[in-house]
């Protein structure tokens, strides 16, 4: 699975670009603000139809320009792949495969396998639960469509509970008849979510570690464990116990959209007491297990993005994750850099054929 070519016009700061890709490492080396990271968030759009920056599409198209194209050529298992997105102000986005248009977004999720790393993984450590439970959502939608579905279908049942919550208290009346056919909903979609997230992570967690002892010589103790009321509790029984919170506050306060992932190092929250290199150590470590889960899923090693990961990591970390790279286990790689030295002699150390591109 590779990208062979990416063209670009009116994306973020470039107005016109085109780059022909190496199969295995492909360098983006520049200062600051000049599109490296930009370059990078164009291939995530290909494959997840948005950015991984900026959640407002059309704050992706050139400043002074009315749309933009992203156009990706892949080679999956031995086929091409013509993927595109674009969006023009006022117009639905619009993603195709190899010229035929999807319906739903969704259906295109998993079909380009990829993993990125950035500085802006921090939220997964400094944000609340809601940047966590994304996270898993998307290893989890990757390899499984009914998991992406059922998912959907809770979030939009959960926002109509949260409307009748709110209706209910400004009307200053109640129908329970109405609130259990959405708390029925709401219990039916969300077991299947509960339970598949819990047998990711069993799955997860011991790649994750082992991922984290290799890029740290296993000098510390780390842990991830997930969170959910609904171990001890069925999410109907636990909806009918906060009833009258839901009624008060007037939305939703327990589910499976309050789980959480808590991340830790020598038992204590690595928020609070890891190292700058600890968490940017244990973030890439969570993102390297993404990538042999989806591997392990998909049959197909994902795309793996690596945006100025090199910054606030001492030269030992660097090396022990150039060596993971230089494993036959990983596809293409995309890294950015401001450093164009330190870039090429760490690529050339990974015995791999690679090119550089200087914006």
């Amino acid at each position: 699975m590779h990208l062979n070519k990416l063209s670009l016009v009116n994306y973020k700061n470039f107005e016109s670009a085109s780059f022909e890709f190496d199969a295995k490492i492909n360098c983006f080396v520049g200062a600051n603000g000049i599109g490296k990271t930009n370059a990078l968030d164009a291939i995530y759009h290909l494959a997840f139809g948005k950015s991984y920056f900026n959640p407002v599409a059309t704050q992706n198209i050139k400043h002074g320009e009315d749309f933009f194209v992203v156009d990706g050529q892949f080679l999956k298992q031995n086929r091409d792949e013509k993927i595109i997105v674009s969006l023009k102000k006022g117009q639905k986005k619009v993603i195709k495969r190899n010229g035929k248009a999807y319906e739903k977004f969704s259906e295109h999720i998993g079909f380009i396998p990829l993993v990125i790393i950035s500085p802006a993984d921090r939220d997964l450590i400094s944000e609340g639960s809601d940047v966590r439970r994304k996270f898993v959502d998307s290893v989890i939608s990757q390899s499984d469509k009914v998991y992406l579905s059922d998912l959907i279908r809770y979030n939009k049942v959960l926002s109509q509970r949260n409307a009748l919550l709110k209706y209910f208290a400004l009307n200053n009346t109640f129908n329970t008849d109405t609130l259990e056919v959405y708390d029925q909903q709401l219990a039916t979609f969300g077991k299947p979510i509960f339970e598949k997230r819990a047998a990711f992570l069993e799955t997860f967690i011991p790649v994750f570690k082992q991922r984290y002892a290799a890029i740290s010589n296993s000098n510390e103790n780390i842990d991830l464990s997930y969170k959910s009321d609904l171990f001890d509790t069925e999410l109907d029984t636990l909806l009918k116990q906060h009833l009258a919170k839901d009624r008060a506050i007037q939305y939703t306060s327990v589910g499976i959209h309050k789980d959480d992932l808590q991340f830790k190092i020598e038992d204590y929250p690595i928020k609070k007491f890891g190292s700058q290199g600890q968490q940017k150590s244990f973030l890439i470590a969570l993102k390297l297990a993404q990538f042999d889960f989806i591997k392990s899923q998909s049959g197909v090693a994902p795309i793996l993005l690596l945006d100025d990961i090199f910054d606030k990591l001492d030269e030992n970390r660097v090396a022990q994750i150039i060596t993971m790279v230089d494993d036959a286990d990983f596809g293409q790689i995309f890294i950015s850099d401001t450093h164009a030295e330190r870039t090429e002699t760490i690529v050339k150390h990974s015995h791999q054929s690679y090119k550089i591109f200087k914006l």
